[in-house]
């Protein structure tokens, strides 16, 4: 009786073990994380509840971090400023796998299967192609513009057919690298334009923008039809204007994509560009309170919020999207960094950086439902990203 009530109890503490072992049973599709800067942390979300569940810490420089999801939205990939390469699980809550890729590096993108994750890297210039599982080294694309001349990578987005666009800032170019055969990219140049430092691919994948910053204008590449080659578009947005000094480089990843209509941040100006997607010309400008970071497009279409660079960036406005005008003007706190919708768009969470906290609101009335603290916070990404090309 007695060893039979010994193994009833070893039993009992080893299922209470492993129980407590186990992560909370929970779905993916909610959740998301935040990115604390200054410390080289990140604190997961909840985004239906509203509130934080974990922290995790160890990942290195993340002053200018991006992150990008497994198809399952169970593990996050995090591309650090130093290079660093971080798989962390969200349902665990820890770092699974952490590798040191390059020197400096700026962002990152996963393929359409999902097997393929690939950094952009300043230093040394070009990308590399990681198994998402394992985070092994498969290739590399050097951005070698002209012999013995590397280029720092940007604005690298995915595309249909494991392929993906990205821009070279110093050798003025759009690549498109094809990773059908992982270890054999394939790799076709497109001329671009004057210090292309950002890009951004349309929802349906078929057209990448690069923004230019040495001259007015976008250069558009098809990729349904590479064979047609680059065009500019915008080519005089701002010919003949005193151009204003440009305190932060406004990003175009922010599927700015709605109703028809492409919603551009112009360079050193107070104002949103609209452009026609049917023919690619500029239709109007929106005065706006600052110079443009970001120009976000609410899921739906309806709504376009905008922040801004510095001095403005406590500001954030909202462009409803019938009317063409400012709808609404926020000061929700102290530099405002980035901005993520939830997966419908109900709420949009804001990162104030100055205020150690974020941000969330009703998008509907633009009342404040909730804050979340925050060490420094910077990038807001939810796992709903999984599904989105070029996200």
């Amino acid at each position: 009786m007695l060893t039979s009530l010994r193994k009833f109890i070893a039993l009992f503490s080893l299922l209470f073990l492993g129980a407590c072992a186990t992560p909370q049973l929970r779905g993916t599709g909610d959740l998301g994380l935040v990115v604390e800067r200054a410390s080289g942390k990140l604190t997961l979300l909840d985004t239906s509840k509203r509130v934080s569940y974990a922290r995790i810490e160890g990942l290195g420089d993340l002053s200018h971090a991006s992150v990008v999801y497994s198809r399952d939205g169970r593990y996050a990939f995090v591309f650090g400023r130093d290079g660093g390469l971080t798989k962390v699980d969200m349902l665990e809550a820890r770092i699974v796998s952490r590798v040191m890729q390059s020197g400096n590096s700026i962002g990152g993108s996963i393929s359409q299967d999902g097997r393929l994750v690939v950094a952009q890297n300043y230093t040394p210039g070009g990308i590399k192609v990681f198994d998402s599982e394992t985070l092994e080294l498969l290739s590399e694309v050097p951005a070698e513009y002209a012999p013995g001349v590397f280029s720092k990578v940007v604005g690298l987005a995915d595309l249909s057919g494991n392929r993906f666009a990205y821009a070279l800032f110093d050798g003025g170019e759009i690549w498109v690298s094809d990773f059908s055969d992982p270890t054999h990219p394939q790799t076709q140049r497109f001329p671009a334009g004057v210090q292309p430092y950002d890009g951004l691919v349309t929802p349906d994948g078929r057209h990448y923008l690069a923004g230019l910053f040495g001259e007015d204008g976008i250069s558009l590449l098809d990729t349904w039809r590479p064979e047609q080659g680059t065009r500019k578009i915008l080519e005089n947005y701002g010919r003949g204007q005193e151009k204003l000094p440009v305190f932060k480089m406004p990003h175009l990843r922010g599927w700015s994509v709605a109703q028809g209509h492409a919603y551009l941040p112009a360079i050193g100006r107070h104002e949103v560009l609209v452009v026609d997607t049917d023919n690619w010309r500029e239709v109007a400008r929106i005065k706006v309170k600052g110079q443009p970071v970001f120009v976000m497009a609410r899921p739906d279409g309806r709504q376009i919020w905008v922040n801004y660079a510095f001095p403005d960036n406590s500001w954030v406005e909202v462009i409803d999207t019938l009317s063409g005008k400012v709808v609404k003007t926020l000061e929700p706190g102290r530099a405002i960094l980035h901005m993520e919708f939830t997966p419908r768009g109900e709420h949009v969470w804001l990162s104030a950086r100055d205020d150690n906290k974020v941000l969330i609101y009703d998008t509907a009335s633009f009342a404040r439902i909730g804050e979340i603290a925050a060490d420094s916070p910077s990038g807001i990404f939810f796992t709903s990203r999984a599904q989105r090309t070029g996200f």
